[in-house]
C-alpha cells in the first residue's frame, strides 16, 4: 500500500480527524493469515496462548473469522499442539484457508513451484475440514502478491480453479503485521510502557485505515462494499480484540462470514494488475474502472513502528 501510494504521488499528510463513519451499517469479514500462529517465538506455549486468547475474544465478541494456514509452521513447534490449535478454530465454528504450505513469493517460485507449495500446503488443512463435513475452498495469497508476468498469474489462478479453490481478497489492509513483531518484542523485554505505546499506534492507524478504505469504496462504486478485511494470528491481536471489535462498531461495521461478504457484486470486478508488488483489491480495481482512490488522505505506519520493525528483522537475519 504505501509503496503504491508514493509511486502515484501521495504526498505525506499530517494527522487529519477521522471522517465520520458512513450512514447506514456495513459489512466486514475477518480473515487471519498465518495460523498456527506468526510471532518471533517458535514457543509452543506462546503460540497456544495466542490461539486461545484470540478465539476466546472472538467468542465474546460474536466475531465469526476464518483463518489461513501455512502448514510449514506445523512443525516449527509441536506439531500435535499446532494441529490442536487449528482443530480448536473449527471446534469454534471458524473456517480454515490455504495460504501456501511455507508463504514464499510467486516472484521467488515461478508458477510451478508456488503451484506445488500451495498443493503442499493442503493435506492437515483439508482433512480436519473434511473431518466436520466441510471442503478447502478457500486460498489466500502471501504478501497478496498474485504473480507476475501475465503467464505466471494465469498459470495460478488456472490451477486454483480447477482445483475448487476461490481466492480471499482483501479490501481493508491496516498493515497489522508491522506491529506485531515490536509488540512482542516488548512483551518479552518486560517493557510495559513500550508494549501500551504499540498496541495505542496500532488501534489508531486501523481506525484510520479502516476510515480511508470506507471512502476509497465510495470513490470506486459509490456506497460501502462488503469489506474483507486483513488480519494475522499474532498476539497483538490477541491482546487487542476487544479494541478491534470495538472500532468496527465505531464505524459500522458488522462482521459477517467471508462466504457473505464475497456474495457482494463488487468482487465480481476485473482484476487487471500485473506486478510483483502485493497490493490489496481496492487498488487493482481502480485500474480495472480507471477510478482514482483517495490517495491525499492516505497515511503510512508510524515511522517509529517501521523502525522498529526494521530493526528486529535486521536483528533476526544476523541470528
Amino acid at each position: 500500500m504505501a509503496t503504491l501510494a508514493l509511486m502515484v504521488g501521495a504526498a505525506p499528510v499530517l494527522a487529519q480527524p477521522l471522517a465520520p463513519p458512513p450512514p447506514g451499517r456495513g459489512t466486514v469479514a475477518l480473515t487471519f493469515d498465518d495460523l498456527p500462529g506468526l510471532s518471533l517465538f517458535n514457543d509452543q506455549a506462546w503460540l497456544d496462548y495466542i490461539n486461545r486468547t484470540l478465539l476466546r475474544g472472538l467468542r465474546r465478541n460474536h466475531l465469526p473469522a476464518i483463518g489461513f494456514v501455512n502448514e510449514s509452521k506445523l512443525d516449527e513447534a509441536v506439531r500435535a499442539r499446532q494441529i490442536a490449535n487449528l482443530k480448536l478454530w473449527l471446534d469454534r465454528g471458524h473456517d480454515l484457508g490455504n495460504h501456501t504450505f511455507s508463504h514464499e513469493s510467486p516472484n521467488d517460485l515461478g508458477a510451478a513451484g508456488y503451484i506445488a507449495d500451495i498443493a503442499k500446503g493442503e493435506p492437515v488443512t483439508r482433512e480436519l475440514l473434511a473431518a466436520r463435513g466441510k471442503k478447502l475452498d478457500w486460498f489466500r495469497h502471501p504478501y497478496l502478491e498474485t504473480g507476475a508476468p501475465e503467464a505466471v498469474k494465469h498459470a495460478i489462478n488456472a490451477w486454483l480453479g480447477q482445483h475448487g479453490y476461490r481466492i480471499a481478497p482483501v479490501t481493508i489492509d491496516a498493515d497489522d503485521w508491522m506491529f506485531a513483531e515490536p509488540y512482542e518484542d516488548a512483551l518479552a523485554r518486560h517493557d510495559e510502557a513500550r508494549r501500551l505505546r504499540v498496541r495505542k499506534q496500532y488501534l489508531d492507524y486501523t481506525e484510520r485505515a479502516i476510515s480511508w478504505y470506507q471512502k476509497a469504496s465510495e470513490a470506486l462504486f459509490g456506497r460501502q462494499i462488503a469489506f474483507v478485511m486483513l488480519l494475522h494470528d499474532t498476539r497483538l491481536n490477541a491482546d487487542s480484540i476487544d479494541e478491534l471489535s470495538a472500532i468496527l462498531k465505531r464505524r459500522r461495521l458488522k462482521p459477517v462470514t467471508l462466504e457473505e461478504a464475497m456474495r457482494d457484486p463488487a468482487y465480481k470486478t476485473r482484476d487487471p494488475y500485473v506486478g510483483k508488488d502485493g497490493i490489496e483489491w481496492m487498488e487493482r480495481w481502480s485500474y480495472a474502472l480507471k477510478k482514482g482512490l483517495p490517495w491525499s488522505s492516505w497515511q503510512d505506519a508510524p515511522k517509529q513502528i517501521e523502525d522498529e520493525y526494521n530493526k528486529l528483522e535486521n536483528d533476526q537475519h544476523k541470528n
